[in-house]
């Protein structure tokens, strides 16, 4: 290796003394100097990338990404919305609403802005700010399912079950296969006392869906009217996710207080003492 190194620098020598001083100009190595079109293409290439990362699950990599492709290009809105959901999963909530405030100083007219700053909201427990923030994006998109369910979940954990009910009801109007508003449906009817209405809800999600939430919720349904087949739901539905069995897990998931009491009696019952053992360690094991 030595030796092949000395004959390059020897051959490098023999030729620069052979060459005219104004012919050395022509070994200086040019420089690519980037255009604005193609910085601005490659920060969207790097935002969509970190944009991946986050999908994945790898946050911290994907903000590093985010940062870089904001720092390339800071005017578009679409950069900053990527860099406020890489904050968000890294749980920088103020950081993540301000990049979300530079997006809306670009376009102010974009509802997934607006529609982001909720969730964070939602994160952080501002409900009335992100009940402001989704009811300002859907101005701009009156016809965002996913939004209107959202907005009615705050309806939900604000007791007002009625209008919940509406938004849910307004959401499948929209998207008849959205089975969450189905199910939310679900369990605003049975605070408010409507059981049978609350059972079709949860057959119908269940008609979509087979996912453990609706299975439970019918269980509870069934269980002073059917109670061989409300152990059948309850039972698969603690095998799809054993969550479930949690009391604060459902609380996250907006049950309210009637269907809570309710579940957690049938939950105690002797046939399902297995199966809710069997949830329990899965629980443990995976925490």
């Amino acid at each position: 290796m030595k030796k092949f190194l000395k004959k390059i620098i020897c051959v490098f020598l023999i030729g620069f003394y052979f060459f005219k001083v104004e012919h050395v100009q022509s070994i200086i190595p040019y420089y690519y100097l980037p255009t604005k079109k193609n910085l601005q293409k490659d920060s969207l290439s790097i935002g969509k990338n970190a944009y991946q990362l986050l999908y994945f699950g790898q946050y911290e990599q994907s903000l590093n990404l985010a940062k870089l492709a904001v720092q390339i290009n800071k005017t578009d809105q679409k950069l900053w919305l990527i860099l406020s959901e890489a904050q968000a999963a890294n749980k920088l909530y103020k950081k993540a609403l301000d990049s979300l405030n530079r997006a809306q100083k670009i376009n102010p007219n974009i509802g997934a802005i607006y529609f982001a700053k909720s969730n964070i909201y939602f994160q952080i427990s501002q409900l009335q700010n992100a009940k402001t923030a989704l009811e300002t994006g859907l101005k701009i998109e009156p016809n965002n399912h996913k939004a209107i369910f959202q907005l009615g979940n705050i309806l939900l954990m604000e007791k007002n079950y009625s209008g919940a009910i509406k938004l849910f009801d307004k959401s499948v109007k929209i998207k008849p296969d959205f089975w969450q508003s189905i199910n939310n449906q679900g369990l605003a009817y049975y605070e408010k006392n409507n059981i049978n209405l609350s059972i079709k809800f949860f057959e119908k999600a269940i008609s979509i869906e087979k996912n453990a939430e609706p299975l439970l919720g019918l269980a509870s349904c069934l269980r002073t009217k059917n109670i061989k087949l409300a152990l059948q739901l309850a039972k698969e539905a603690l095998d799809k996710d054993p969550n479930y069995v949690n009391y604060d897990y459902r609380k996250e998931q907006l049950w309210g207080e009637k269907l809570q009491a309710s579940t957690e009696i049938l939950l105690q019952n002797d046939q399902l003492q297995t199966a809710v053992k069997l949830a329990k360690s899965k629980i443990n094991i995976s925490s």
